[in-house]
């Protein structure tokens, strides 16, 4: 199927000399992976969005606080 994009000036001359590496001719094989690597990792967050969802109120109020602590200090240690 072919369609019409709006891309930066630098990133067609990059997928061009991807392509050009490849023997390609132009860069429809390079759009297709991109495409099929940002879908593919699209549905795994979503997936872990589901699970994470799933998980609510697992927790205790005792335990949830806890773990609130916990993570508060750790964050408090990072730069």
């Amino acid at each position: 199927m072919r369609t019409t994009i709006e891309m930066k000036p630098e990133h067609r001359s990059r997928l061009l000399a991807i392509a050009a590496k490849r023997g390609e001719k132009g860069f429809s094989v390079l759009i297709a992976e991109a495409l099929d690597a940002f879908l593919g990792a699209e549905t795994e967050r979503q997936r872990r969005r589901e699970n994470a969802l799933r998980v609510r109120g697992a927790l205790r109020a005792r335990e949830a606080d806890r773990l609130r602590e916990k993570t508060a200090a750790l964050r408090s240690s990072w730069r």
